[in-house]
């Protein structure tokens, strides 16, 4: 047997060692070791493998992804473009996890309908590692669905091929037509009434990999990806341009200047980084929304191929509720960040005075990301950027060895209980880091712990460790009572 450290698949990142000593103490804690094996594989997963679910309007795909992951969260109306502010979501099926990119919805005339449907299908397919490809079997194969045929077999992704709307035997035969698509087998299906479901899912899991593709600059050498987010007109494009000291991506005020995400390899600070360029979209009035939901799509694309996400947002203008949602969607894909200011060279007295009381109440929920002013215009602060990334980087990688985090979270128990409810007090038994990028943690308590504590124990062991620029994820299992009399 190798004494090699195990990693993600099997028991987190414990090393063996630190694992038969945490089984140890689980078990004199009264905690059942099944229970405590799938807590540490779920903590310890890594990045979770991305499904894209694309398909021409109103074949059901929005009611597809609340099928797969099992509750009503995608909004379903039947009038095309309903606004919605996610557009992935975390599902199981069968005990592996994964995650879903949900291209429902926009099909106003925002580019012609055809070439709108491929733009959407572009950048899910983009960020995903298999594709579910929705085809209404009861109409057959249109002419735009063609078109995302030819998009998916230039992508060369593994494609899963859903006839929706069959409701019954009868349908069966619509299904069997779409051969002539020729993806391969049509998994019949009636996403409303969940048949037939169980089968495509079943393919989908063979489809998707244990793990992502991208190694995430683990190769040596390997350059680190980073993500340029924001909300239309920051400024990205031209930060881009700034740090590659070249004109590299189009900088215009036009809608889809940039309609691919383009990914740059660019010399920084000495090393070489692999930036994801999501910017381009831009507002019109008439389309306002339809470019905000693109620019969610091609966001969450960006973000799920990188390491860390630089998200830049306009220092001369109020921090925006898309500034926040932009901000959120990067923390919940768990990704290291740095919050770059853009136009600060435009900035009076009282701007600054107003920005900082805005980043202190609208933005105090991300106040341990990397914070950097900076002008992409005139290229004010840009040497700042790289120690802000490889600062977020190390905190995003950082483990705490159990023993460690054992006697910390001791003594903060000690020092600080949870308030008693209900006449119990519940405590914080023990934990673990069970995974890094972002760090995930494990805590085992003998009650409930309220949100305001979980809170709390995040601040300290952000306060003791460090953790800069990473979100932090804190999972709490409660012990089970043992005796279950019937």
């Amino acid at each position: 047997m190798s004494d090699h450290i195990h990693t993600g698949d099997e028991h987190g990142e414990l090393g063996d060692a630190e694992y038969a000593e945490f089984m140890e103490l689980a078990a004199q804690e009264g905690f059942d070791a099944e229970e405590v094996e799938s807590e540490l594989a779920a903590a310890g997963h890594g990045p979770l493998p991305v499904l894209a679910v694309v398909g021409r309007p109103n074949v059901g795909k929005s009611t597809l992804v609340n099928r797969i992951i099992g509750r009503r969260e995608a909004v379903v109306e039947d009038r095309p473009g309903v606004t919605r502010d996610r557009v992935t979501y975390e599902a199981e099926w069968a005990g592996r996890r994964f995650k879903v990119v949900d291209t429902g919805g926009w099909e106003q005339d925002v580019l012609g309908i055809d070439a709108s449907v491929a733009a959407q299908a572009e950048y899910a397919i983009d960020a995903a590692d298999a594709v579910v490809f929705v085809v209404d079997a009861t109409v057959g194969a249109t002419d735009t669905d063609e078109a995302v045929v030819k998009l998916l077999r230039r992508a060369g992704k593994p494609v899963v091929l859903c006839a929706n709307k069959v409701d019954g035997p009868s349908g069966e035969a619509d299904a069997a037509m779409l051969w002539s698509l020729g993806l391969g087998e049509p998994f019949p299906v009636s996403a409303l009434h969940g048949r037939g479901t169980g089968d495509m899912l079943d393919e989908v899991l063979k489809a998707l990999p244990d793990a992502p593709a991208q190694t995430f600059g683990q190769t040596v050498g390997g350059p680190r990806r980073v993500a340029l987010i924001g909300r239309p007109n920051v400024g990205k494009s031209s930060l881009l341009n700034k740090v590659a000291g070249e004109e590299r991506v189009v900088v215009n005020e036009l809608a889809g200047t940039t309609r691919d995400p383009v990914d740059e390899l660019i010399e920084l600070g000495g090393k070489t980084w692999k930036f994801v360029d999501t910017a381009g979209i831009r507002k019109r009035v008439h389309l306002q929304e339809g470019a905000d939901y693109y620019a969610s799509l091609r966001t969450a694309a960006a973000v799920e191929k990188a390491e860390v996400a630089v998200v830049l947002i306009d220092a001369s203008e109020n921090i925006s509720v898309q500034d926040q949602r932009i901000i959120t969607m990067a923390v919940e894909a768990g990704r290291a960040m740095v919050i770059a200011y853009n136009k600060w060279d435009n900035l009076d007295e009282e701007r600054r005075y107003y920005l900082e009381r805005e980043i202190e109440t609208e933005l105090q929920q991300v106040a341990w990301a990397p914070r950097v002013n900076v002008s992409a215009r005139t290229g004010r602060h840009m040497e700042k950027l790289v120690p802000a990334i490889e600062t977020a980087l190390a905190g995003w990688e950082t483990r705490v060895p159990t023993g460690r985090l054992n006697a910390f979270l001791g003594e903060l128990v000690a020092a600080h209980p949870h308030p008693i409810r209900g006449g119990k007090q519940p405590r914080i038994l023990f934990g673990t880091q069970a995974g890094t990028k972002p760090p995930r943690f494990v805590l085992f308590a003998s009650g409930f712990l309220e949100a305001g504590y979980r809170r709390f124990v995040e601040r300290r062991l952000r306060e003791e460790f460090g953790f800069e620029g990473t979100p932090i994820h804190i999972s709490v299992r409660v012990r089970e009572k043992r005796s279950r009399k019937k």
